[in-house]
């Protein structure tokens, strides 16, 4: 093997040296070994097929399973993923501490789900979180104080060369969260799936901290106790905007998959929403009894490699180009035998990626409920407006600050909403309807407060 993959002993030391566990060595090398191999991690359109629809269970016709949800509830574990950083949002530290609704920030408020429902919550961060995070819930009032554990890191690869990367002047840039499929490994290295179990735990629910719509929903977790479920992934119907992000697919030989973007083979109809309808919301469920079974099995979880090409340092674009090796943890779906698929609402799934999205959760669209669950307000029965903020001066949340200084404007009425050049918005600004705001000039303008929108405007 040593001639056939020259700097794999570099890092096995590099990853040796820094602490990291025999198990999280080896699938790293598995991946790597792929690399050297040419291995890009492309789903080819002729190995898959679209699920059917009795392939995927409608959660509404799972109402008969809410009473055995409920006596399954004290052994669920909800296992919230918050290693994210918002680079996309121009935010250096954990997203899950930006401020979201009714002044609380996204770990207030699972925290308060937690409390409110009695629910055992877990927090899975990355090295970039951990110690950010342990000191923002040590101020948050709670019950019972949340468990949490580390995701894993892999050390990137250099493409000129497929050596290790160095760069001793920030060191830290030499290793990369492993996506979040590491979550598997993570949970069993920590020795967190062990103390789950010991405790009683047999069920979790898997989730992004940027989604609140992730609650233990009784229904379907009756259905996973039930019927035995080892796997179950919540998915929801593909819109115009799903169109460039992965989707759910059978394998040619039978078997749940998921098939991200970056598996896509050029000229692959992964984009098509109408033939690939159901995306993955990352809202996973998994009996944790047949995940410590799987691991057992296979020493392992090896999940489909996804080879992400970056620069070293992802704000320096004149740093070396790097490989980072990642996994996503839907894929699991198809390491589990009679994993299922269930459709759900979209109520489920509204996650902040960019700010785009911050604006219409944090405008009166949403509404916290007693259970602080975010919700819908109940006069938007259409679905969510689209929204297009003009990058150049709404991309990081400093700049999107700036221009919403006094609030956001109400959505209620609002179906799309489109800004091009600099414009800031004074207080109790309503939108209605579709409206474009233009900004051509050089000067920033400005809509009064009281204003409705109801047309496009030109400055």
């Amino acid at each position: 093997m040593q001639n056939r993959y020259p700097h794999l002993d570099r890092f096995t030391a590099k990853m040796t040296a820094d602490g990291l566990d025999a198990m999280v060595i080896e699938t790293f090398r598995g991946y790597y070994c792929e690399v050297v191999e040419g291995a890009t991690g492309i789903i080819r359109d002729e190995a898959i097929r679209p699920p059917s629809e009795d392939e995927v269970i409608a959660a509404a016709v799972l109402d008969q399973y809410v009473e055995a949800g409920r006596q399954a509830m004290p052994r669920a574990v909800r296992i919230t993923l918050n290693g994210g950083l918002g680079t996309s949002m121009g935010l250096r530290g954990p997203k899950s501490l930006l401020p979201l609704k009714d002044n609380m920030t996204f770990l207030e408020i699972i925290m308060r789900q937690a409390a409110s429902g009695g629910i055992r919550q877990v927090f899975m961060n990355s090295f970039n979180t951990h110690t950010e995070t342990l000191k923002a819930l040590a101020a948050i009032p709670h019950g019972t104080a949340p468990l949490s554990f580390m995701q894993n890191k892999f050390p990137k690869i250099l493409q000129s060369d497929l050596k290790p990367a160095q760069w001793p002047l920030a060191p830290a840039l030499e290793w990369n969260p492993p996506g979040h499929g590491d979550i598997y490994t993570a949970i069993q290295t920590s020795g967190l799936l062990d103390r789950l179990l010991a405790e009683g735990c047999r069920y979790a629910l898997i989730c992004n901290s940027d989604n609140l719509g992730a609650t233990l929903d009784p229904a379907l977790l009756g259905f996973m106790a039930a019927k035995a479920v080892p796997f179950m992934m919540e998915v929801a119907r593909r819109t115009p905007a799903d169109a460039k992000g992965g989707h759910l697919a059978v394998r040619s030989e039978g078997g749940l998959i998921l098939r991200e973007s970056a598996q896509f083979p050029t000229g692959s109809d992964g984009g098509d929403i109408d033939r690939y309808a159901y995306f993955n919301t990352n809202n996973l469920w998994v009996n944790l009894v047949d995940l410590k079974d799987l691991i057992a099995q296979q020493a392992t979880i090896k999940l489909p490699l996804i080879v992400n090409p970056k620069t070293l340092d992802p704000r320096d674009p004149d740093s070396p180009p790097v490989y980072q090796l990642e996994s996503a943890m839907g894929a699991a779906i198809g390491l589990f035998e009679r994993a299922r698929a269930v459709l759900v609402p979209r109520g489920r799934f509204f996650p902040v990626k960019k700010c785009n999205d911050l604006l219409i959760v944090r405008s009166d669209r949403f509404q916290l409920n007693d259970q602080f669950q975010l919700e819908r307000h109940p006069q938007c029965t259409a679905a969510d407006p689209l929204i297009s903020l003009d990058p150049e001066f709404y991309s990081r949340i400093d700049q999107f600050e700036a221009r919403f200084p006094d609030g956001i404007p109400s959505l209620l009425e609002c179906e799309a909403l489109r800004i091009q050049g600099d414009i800031r918005f004074e207080s109790s600004v309503a939108v209605k309807g579709q409206v474009r705001l233009t900004n051509s000039g050089r000067d920033q303008k400005v809509i009064r407060a009281g204003s409705i929108l109801s047309a496009d405007m030109t400055f």
